[in-house]
């Protein structure tokens, strides 16, 4: 395999996409639903990073000789409706979605770039980091939780929410590209255990952002 084949390429047009729309989601969430001019600042700081991601994936598409916007083009459709389905109605739900929902989202791009070249794998990694979001998200819900513990069940559906769309997301995905969904299982596609690995490992992934929010992950 090497960084210009066409699961490649798939997959940094799916992540490339994901990481625009994540800088103009967050962005707008920014504007209309901090409570405060600091969270505002913070959260506007969150979208830079993640435009930042996006810039480096369109330099390294274009490196590899394919056009940036013919290869975000067809994950589109999925990526946009994901997020007019999730539309958080107040801050708190949009910190469950910046941590949670782009976090299961993250994670199942980190499973296809298991599969790929070690430079790709690595170029994945950089631009799925997500400290800064992570530790603005878990400070702010952890703090509200203290406040008010009602919101705990409320916000724990909501990211229960985010993980079912993101899983069916990635399905809508994987039936459109075939050759990005070879990536995510590997040359072991055919084996369902390895399949089910795979989906313990995300599961894992998500319990831990569950519990670092403070957070029930059900079932």
């Amino acid at each position: 395999m090497s960084d210009s084949s066409p699961g490649i390429v798939d997959l940094l047009g799916v992540l490339a996409y994901a990481e625009l729309t994540a800088f103009l989601r967050l962005a707008e969430d920014a504007a209309l639903l901090a409570p405060t001019l600091n969270d505002r600042a913070a959260l506007g700081d969150v979208a830079a990073t993640e435009y930042g991601h996006f810039r480096v994936l369109r330099d390294r598409l274009a490196s590899l000789g394919a056009d940036p916007e013919e290869a975000m083009a067809p994950f589109v459709e999925a990526i946009d409706a994901w997020h007019a389905q999730t539309r958080p109605k107040d801050w708190y739900e949009a910190l469950i979605k910046a941590y949670v929902g782009v976090g299961i989202a993250g994670d199942f791009y980190r499973e296809a770039a298991r599969n790929t070249t070690p430079s790709i794998s690595a170029l994945v990694d950089e631009v799925l980091t997500d400290e800064s979001r992570g530790e603005f998200a878990v400070e702010r819900v952890r703090a509200a939780l203290d406040a008010d513990p009602r919101l705990c069940g409320r916000l724990a559906l909501w990211a229960r929410r985010m993980v079912g769309e993101a899983l069916s997301q990635g399905q809508r995905l994987a039936a459109a590209r075939p050759q990005l969904a070879a990536l995510l299982v590997g040359e072991e596609g055919e084996n369902l255990a390895e399949v089910g690995r795979m989906f313990a490992r995300l599961t894992e992934e998500h319990g831990k952002r569950m519990a670092a929010l403070g957070l029930t992950p059900g079932p």
